[in-house]
């Protein structure tokens, strides 16, 4: 029990609770707490940048061969691309069976399109499949690190590191630099998620004394459709892939609980981006391989998103009485395909992307999207959870693929062997000798 206590799940754990009794008890008060979880989510995101750089650079100067680089990439884009279509169907399969819309009966006229305003503003951008593509591209380097747009540091991290990678030893002093930056905002990072607990209070009291107590209960059909479509997701389908390759997922969901824990509380996968990329490492996957799945992953894998939105395309159809033919749910996954992939970085990407995505379904009325803006919050934990499962799996498979990764390390660690106990950043303590994560 003391161990429980004195670890960052149990400290989270405590706040998830506390958070609740205070938003319930002291409602007021509890929204008053708000700038806890926003300042935690600030402080997150001003390292990520710097983080996905060293370690997407780093990892590709020291992987040597770029076609190895590029392998890596394609298998983990098809991969993405695959799982993406799978958790579309599976919304759309949930949805049809459940029917949480039916029986609404919603007059659109009824409803106040001007809370939709800034959403739909925002969608125009992703319509745009060429504009899109040049979105990734930054205007300038700094401006990328300066929006924190992962996508386009991302781009700009491939370019810096093949050069790196091309001019081997004559770059060996930037190559070194980047290595120990890599290692002095892990140690950042150390500290302010030893903040954790304080953001999940802030962000779960707001949130409960904001909708109160019986929100958290009573979310209607449509979020307990959507969860449990989350849970058959992770159990069913990556636990077949995980399967597959040779490891279990719920030993790998168990192995990540305190980053899961901080995402329950804080409805945000930026938040542990950098612990789950160490984490993997530590487990024994290749670094170059976890710097390039993870934050491509970020952008282009998003399993928690594509499975809402095709369940809330049908929910808002079946709530506005609106017949969907076969040829409008075949459209529905195909442009959710291409929506989706800008979902990351922009202000309420969910609601921003079922605009998009609505937009170009003129059969669907995009004034329905107002039925689901009070339990985004609610819905964008089991999203974020499950975004964040799926590209830890994702970077498994693909280092399995590539044997990119020490299977035996892989095991011990899942397996919870003392001798190899995960170490986080910032903490004095050091792994035993010998037993750091070594290089694949």
């Amino acid at each position: 029990m003391l161990k429980f206590f004195n670890s960052l799940f149990g400290r989270v754990v405590i706040a998830l609770v506390a958070g609740i009794v205070i938003g319930a008890v002291y409602p007021h008060f509890a929204q008053s707490l708000r700038p806890l979880g926003d300042g935690f989510l600030k402080l997150i995101k001003m390292v990520i940048g710097p983080i996905v750089f060293c370690v997407v650079v780093s990892g590709m100067a020291h992987a040597g061969d770029l076609r190895k680089v590029g392998r890596v990439g394609l298998k983990a884009v098809i991969y993405f691309e695959v799982m993406t279509t799978i958790a579309l169907v599976i919304g759309a399969i949930l949805a049809y069976v459940t029917q949480p819309g039916v029986g609404m009966n919603i007059d659109l006229r009824s409803l106040d399109p001007s809370s939709l305003s800034t959403y739909t503003e925002n969608a125009k951008s992703l319509k745009d499949t060429a504009g899109f593509l040049l979105k990734i591209i930054p205007d300038t380097a700094i401006n990328a690190f300066a929006t924190g747009d992962i996508l386009q540091i991302l781009v700009f991290s491939v370019l810096f590191g093949s050069a790196l990678s091309l001019l081997g030893g004559k770059a060996q002093r930037v190559s070194s630099l980047i290595d120990e930056l890599s290692q002095v905002f892990f140690r950042v990072m150390g500290f302010i998620i030893k903040l954790a607990p304080l953001g999940v209070l802030g962000a779960i009291a707001f949130t409960t004394g904001t909708y109160g107590v019986e929100s958290l209960k009573q979310l209607g059909m449509l979020v307990l459709v959507f969860y449990v479509s989350c849970f058959v997701f992770v159990a069913v389908v990556l636990g077949v892939v995980m399967r597959l390759a040779g490891f279990s997922i719920f030993k790998l969901i168990r192995y990540l609980r305190e980053e899961l824990s901080i995402v329950l509380g804080t409805a945000s996968s930026d938040a542990v981006l950098p612990q789950i990329m160490r984490k993997l490492e530590w487990m024994g996957v290749k670094d170059s391989t976890v710097g390039l799945v993870i934050p491509t992953g970020y952008s282009f894998n998003l399993d928690g998103f594509s499975i809402y939105l095709t369940l809330a395309v049908i929910f808002i159809a079946q709530a506005t009485n609106t017949p969907l033919s076969v040829h409008d749910l075949i459209v529905v996954v195909l442009v959710s395909l291409v929506t989706s992939k800008g979902a990351h970085g922009i202000p309420g990407s969910a609601i921003v992307i079922l605009a998009a995505t609505l937009s170009a379904i003129p059969a669907i009325p995009v004034l329905g999207l107002v039925l689901i803006l009070p339990v985004d919050w609610f819905v964008g934990i089991a999203r974020a959870l499950t975004n964040l499962i799926g590209n830890c799996v994702a970077t498994v498979v693909v280092a399995v693929w590539e044997n990119d990764i020490d299977r035996a390390r892989a095991h011990r660690v899942l397996n919870r062997d003392e001798a190899l106990r995960y170490v986080p950043a910032g903490e004095d303590a050091e792994p035993a000798a010998g037993e750091h994560a070594p290089a694949v």
